[in-house]
């Protein structure tokens, strides 16, 4: 196992030291913004994880090595290459074992997080069951891995351009908690409301680091989503974002789009749509994550000894 594991100098002297750890994917870096504002983005998240106490761990594949920290010089190589596949579960043991360049998707940073030693991890919202997945079975990889993964992750919910309520039903069935950080419902990613109420409520770090402690002690399997809204200067108008999500999805299935190029599709559709508002309000949010994700995981830190 250990052989395939570079933790890098900043990530190795923190966990000799007992200092808490946050990771962070890399899809966000490859595949989710445009360059140059994904490496500043990057670079930026890891700076406030530092700022509020943690230390962070940007998580990808490269050289035949789960990389868990970049240096400034590979995160500006993700940020540039248009040759980084896109890893989940399944693309990892191929990508490690051909040296292929691979940016983690939440499903993968969650397992190389929990291979690391890492239990918090950061990011902007996870997947879920998309439109019609009754039908079509097009459930993200990353409901599976939070039923099995040890790692809580804080995200601004999941993105409306899925099924939010099929979403919440397939995390239920797997016993995977849903803690509102100061909300009572799921944020949508772009906007800080939904229709659905959350499993249970924390407005303090310190419950939601209990809560996890408290999972893992009792060999409770799995993780847990940590769904903080987005603030509310850098959220969307619902009813603007809606429209404009039912246009793209409306195209999308006009251009016969299916499977794991739905996501950048819509999401490249949305950000046209809205002017460039959506991808503001996709940075901000992930600032905002990153600031709840470290004292989270100071606090769980300190809980543990």
């Amino acid at each position: 196992m250990k052989q395939y594991i570079t933790l890098a100098e900043e990530v190795r002297a923190a966990k000799e030291q007992g200092k808490p750890v946050v990771a962070l994917e890399s899809t966000i870096i490859s595949h989710g913004m445009p360059y140059p504002q994904n490496v500043e983005t990057a670079r930026k998240v890891e700076q406030i994880i530092r700022d509020n106490g943690a230390v962070p761990a940007t998580i990808a594949i490269l050289d035949g090595q789960i990389k868990i920290g970049l240096s400034d010089d590979e995160l500006e190589m993700f940020g540039k290459s248009s040759d980084v596949a896109k890893a989940s579960r399944r693309d990892l043991a191929y990508l490690i074992a051909t040296k292929k360049k691979g940016a983690t998707t939440v499903a993968a940073t969650m397992i190389c997080a929990e291979l690391a030693g890492i239990n918090i991890f950061v990011t902007g919202g996870i997947g879920g069951a998309h439109r019609g997945a009754e039908t079509t079975m097009d459930i993200s990889a990353d409901l599976e891995e939070l039923a099995q993964t040890n790692v809580a992750v804080i995200c601004a919910g999941a993105k409306s351009i899925l099924d939010l309520g099929l979403t919440m039903e397939y995390l239920e069935t797997k016993g995977v908690p849903v803690i509102g950080y100061q909300t009572d419902v799921l944020p949508a990613f772009y906007t800080r409301t939904s229709q659905f109420p959350v499993n249970f409520r924390a407005d303090d770090v310190e419950t939601v680091a209990a809560t996890l402690k408290t999972k893992w002690d009792l060999n409770l399997k799995g993780g847990a989503v940590i769904a903080n809204p987005i603030p509310e200067e850098h959220a969307m108008d619902e009813k603007t974002i809606t429209d404009v999500i039912e246009t793209a999805l409306k195209e999308a299935e006009e251009k016969h789009i299916a499977g794991k190029d739905v996501t950048p599709f819509l999401l490249g559709k949305v950000k046209e749509l809205t002017g460039g508002k959506s991808l503001e309000s996709n940075i901000e949010l992930v600032y905002n994550n990153a600031v709840v994700g470290a004292k989270i995981a100071v606090q769980f830190e300190a809980m543990k000894k």
